[in-house]
């Protein structure tokens, strides 16, 4: 590893997210620049492991599904962080509330009147055959007429510079703690550089999520009693589930720890006896949430919760069938869903899409394999997509069979030039393709977080962010330019 010199770091045609051109940072990053190429070869080795070291003691993990078995990895973590200035983000972060505020709004008309299909901006052919409305949501109107109060939208920005949403995420999205935990080790291996006051805080996230889950209580005029629902320790996200019940200062709890009672209520098997439950943040997808309604074989939910919730005795956040907007058919929509509701232009556009249940778009997709990405409408994690470019003609072909047989279920992009960063790699500081995972909170108010996740394709030329599927993650600075 040689020492980092900004004159050889060659961007590729890329929009790169610190380095404007070789020997050129970007204002928002030039005292970064500066002090990284100060670091001697040796210098910048134990900053990494410094970051390896923390990772291990402060326990933070992910877990991986391979052949049937399960395993703990320490979490992939590079030390050169993201770094956004905060002019840009005021105007993301407005663009990302107006975004779920319209799609709050939609999910609520959908298990409601279902106006926006009526006046024909929505294709009732969608919701029909949409894999995540629940009939068992029709009629009921959540605290605040909020339905997905925890977030992720998945940010791109192309080589242009433009920042594109490239989905939401509205079930049980998560990261939020491997955000906060990025920050604790990058102040850990570089503290210096946080003393300028120019880089944001991020730390409130856990306290805004405990006032946003408190102000959803049924019982309003007491101290709420708030649990954290986890479908158990071999859940790939135990890990947040069990860093933000505790740093909410909350219980982290299991389906068996909850019973509903005669009166609708939900109660906490304690050992001084039963104690009531107001609001829940279920980490359980829906068909796991109660057996008497949903799956019957399911052992992680609460038999009897969808009732208790239905009758207004205790608030799920999110709410069952929130997931109906979480379909990347529904997705090319917002556009229009955001017009329909709020009467105002997107602030932040989406990805061009075509939906192969259209005719025209489905043989544009089809004659165009071999340049498009194409994704089922409700895969996660990056799973089976296919990357046009990259497949085979085999592949292709197998993809082209799916489309035709299920064409509602099928949707395709062009191949973004996703943005880089540089990243410290074995040969030195290379740039690697990154994407963007702010969380958006809404309750009685909206909050977006100070940046996000930054998740970071460490493979050379891999487009692939996931970290189940080799993927890291970064800090997210957002900068004050003209801060002290």
């Amino acid at each position: 590893m040689s020492k980092v010199n900004w004159n050889n770091y060659a961007c590729n045609g890329f929009y790169d997210e610190l380095i404007a051109a070789p020997g050129q940072p970007r204002p928002e990053a030039r005292i970064l620049a500066e002090y990284l190429a100060q670091l001697a070869p040796d210098e910048l080795a134990q900053h990494k492991t410094a970051a390896e070291v923390a990772i291990q003691v402060m326990g933070i993990t992910f877990t991986v599904y391979t052949e049937g078995s399960m395993i703990d990895r320490a979490w992939p973590f590079d030390i050169v962080p993201r770094i956004i200035p905060l002019d840009e983000w005021q105007k993301t972060s407005a663009g990302l509330k107006q975004r779920v505020q319209a799609l709050n709004m939609f999910i609520d008309d959908l298990y409601h009147d279902q106006r926006i299909v009526k006046d024909g901006i929505f294709p009732a052919e969608v919701l029909a055959q949409s894999v995540n409305f629940r009939p068992q949501c029709v009629g009921v109107t959540p605290p605040h007429r909020v339905w997905a109060h925890i977030c992720g939208s998945d940010l791109v920005r192309d080589k242009d510079g433009t920042l594109y949403v490239l989905e939401d995420n509205l079930r049980v999205p998560s990261g939020v703690s491997y955000m906060l935990e990025n920050r604790n080790i990058t102040k850990r291996v570089m503290p210096e550089l946080f003393a300028t006051g120019r880089i944001q805080p991020v730390d409130d996230y856990t306290d805004q999520l405990y006032d946003m889950l408190a102000s959803m209580s049924p019982r309003p005029g007491d101290d709420p009693q708030i649990v954290v629902l986890t479908p158990g320790i071999y859940n790939s996200a135990y890990f947040e589930h069990a860093y933000l019940a505790q740093q909410m200062g909350v219980q982290l709890v299991e389906g068996s720890d909850l019973v509903v009672g005669e009166d609708d209520c939900v109660y906490m098997r304690t050992v001084n006896g039963l104690k009531r439950v107001d609001v829940i943040y279920r980490r359980v997808d829906d068909m796991f949430l109660d057996p008497e309604v949903f799956h019957p074989e399911s052992m992680l939910g609460v038999p009897g919760l969808m009732r208790a919730w239905r009758s207004g005795k205790v608030a799920l956040a999110n709410a069952p069938g929130a997931g109906v907007a979480d379909d990347k058919v529904v997705y090319a929509f917002v556009p229009e869903i955001i017009r329909y509701y709020l009467a105002e232009e997107p602030l932040l556009p989406n990805v061009p899409s075509y939906l192969c249940m259209f005719e025209d778009d489905r043989n544009y997709v089809l004659d165009n394999l071999d340049k498009l990405v194409v994704k089922p409408a409700n895969e996660s994690g990056g799973y089976g997509m296919l990357i046009g470019p990259h497949a085979s003609k085999k592949e292709r072909k197998a993809f082209a069979d799916l489309i035709r047989a299920n064409p509602r279920n099928y949707m395709a992009q062009p191949t973004l030039t996703l943005s880089t960063a540089p990243t410290l790699c074995e040969a030195g500081i290379e740039p690697r393709h990154v994407d963007l995972r702010p969380f958006i909170l809404s309750g009685a108010s909206t909050y977006v977080t100070t940046g996000g996740l930054t998740r970071v394709a460490l493979t050379k030329g891999s487009l692939v962010v996931n970290s189940s599927q080799g993927g890291g993650s970064k800090d997210t600075w957002i900068v004050d330019v003209k801060g002290s």
